[in-house]
């Protein structure tokens, strides 16, 4: 029961480090490029702790936004992409050596130990993605699209985050 509680936590604390829903900066975000008056190129970046549901659930969630923002209904993403970069880091090797000598006679007797800590090996993947999207006023009959109020909503609440349907 213990080790299920300390999971629990363990899991909330990395859970908290993951990217967060924010524009593009240091530790990963949203950003967007407009390519024409209905067309977006929407990318989320997410940091070491961000898993790719999470970093794709974000991108939709931009993607929704944008359309709701720029006077829009619905959206048809024409073009997506994942990618996951992947990077490690090596912690650095350090010895230290402690030891004590005594004499008696023509002999000296002493003992040493030497501790060596670092030359860990980490990790890190930092997940991405991007959609290319085409907005419209009114649901067209012949693409699939979605209803950008509908998954602004849901996603938002997923991820308690607190902002108005705009």
């Amino acid at each position: 029961m213990r080790n299920l509680f300390v999971f629990a936590v363990v899991a909330l604390f990395l859970q908290g480090c993951a990217t967060s829903y924010q524009e593009s900066g240091f530790s990963g975000g949203y950003s967007e490029t407009q390519l024409d008056e209905n067309v977006f190129r929407v990318t989320f970046r997410g940091n070491g702790y961000t898993g790719r549901e999470r970093t794709a659930d974000f991108t939709l969630l931009r993607s929704a936004e944008l359309t709701l923002k720029n006077g829009f209904q619905y959206f048809a993403i024409i073009d997506a992409n994942s990618d996951t970069t992947h990077s490690s880091y090596t912690t650095p090797t350090t010895s230290n050596t402690t030891g004590s000598a005594y004499g008696s006679g023509n002999y000296v007797y002493g003992n040493a130990t030497t501790t060596t800590t670092g030359g860990q090996t980490y990790h890190i993947s930092k997940p991405s993605s991007s959609n290319t999207i085409v907005c419209f006023k009114e649901k067209p009959e012949t693409t699939f699209t979605y209803n950008a109020k509908f998954i602004y909503k849901n996603i938002a609440e997923k991820y308690g985050i607190a902002t108005e349907v705009k």
